[in-house]
């Protein structure tokens, strides 16, 4: 398998994962025109996608969907809730409702759904295997059981590490914005992020990706020394750890 961030970060958030040059992306939140911009700056013909899997409602995370779905006819994959609390494509035949614990197999890959905590009305991320497997888990106010779960089988994980907690609490935001990103339905802060991966990653973690990295309340810098403090106290846990700037897209990682 091989995965991409085509962006992340409250300017838009998507995800691409392949096998065989067949994929599928994890959220649509930029626009269709950057989308199919991206993916062919990595080499791939956006028709090789063969479906779009949404988190949750919010638009950072579903801007970009209808005019991609429509143009290339690719389903789409929402819970009923997800899909009920916002508009995500005006041909009603692509969307498809699954539940929050789905497992299916597009491309050649099995794509599970799990839920999170988040500030939506039935927020889920994704893990994708075959043999190995990649989880991308962002906006979740902490790592309930079904995260720790998916961080602990994965080898390649794109992980949020929203804010740093200080920065945040300093920062020019109202207090009830700053109390909602610090809350169980909010964002993960650097340090839940690195005790998460801490305390649950196994050896054979290779990369992670911290995601979602806030523009207001983070640096990739600040984020990366939080998360590099505290992953050396595991000898056995050596991933690769970077930090892509506010929607910024990596290259084709192979896992």
């Amino acid at each position: 398998m091989e995965i991409a961030v085509l962006s992340s970060g409250s300017s838009g958030n998507s995800f691409y994962v392949q096998k065989n040059k067949s994929g599928i992306l994890i959220d649509a939140g930029i626009s269709a025109k950057q989308i199919s911009s991206r993916l062919k700056s990595l080499g791939i013909n956006d028709e090789k996608v063969k479906g779009i899997f949404i988190t949750h409602e919010h638009s950072d995370h579903i801007s970009g969907v209808d005019v991609f779905a429509r143009r290339l006819q690719i389903p789409i994959f929402a819970t009923k809730k997800t899909a009920e609390n916002c508009f995500l494509c005006s041909q009603d035949n692509l969307i498809n409702f699954i539940d929050n614990d789905s497992l299916l197999e597009i491309a050649g890959m099995k794509i599970e759904a799990f839920s999170k905590s988040h500030k939506a009305e039935d927020p889920v991320s994704y893990s994708i295997s075959k043999g190995k497997k990649i989880s991308v888990i962002t906006d979740l106010g902490y790592a309930c059981e079904n995260v720790i779960e998916r961080v602990s089988e994965s080898d390649f994980l794109c992980l949020e590490a929203n804010h740093d907690i200080k920065m945040l609490q300093q920062g020019p935001y109202p207090f009830f914005l700053k109390k909602w990103i610090k809350s169980d339905l909010g964002h993960l802060s650097n340090i839940q992020a690195a005790l998460c991966v801490l305390e649950h990653g196994k050896s054979k973690l290779k990369n992670v990706i911290l995601s979602h990295i806030s523009r207001n309340n983070n640096t990739p810098f600040i984020a990366l020394k939080t998360f590099n403090s505290l992953i050396k106290e595991r000898s056995d846990l050596k991933p690769l750890i970077m930090a892509p700037k506010h929607g910024e897209m990596t290259k084709l990682f192979k896992i």
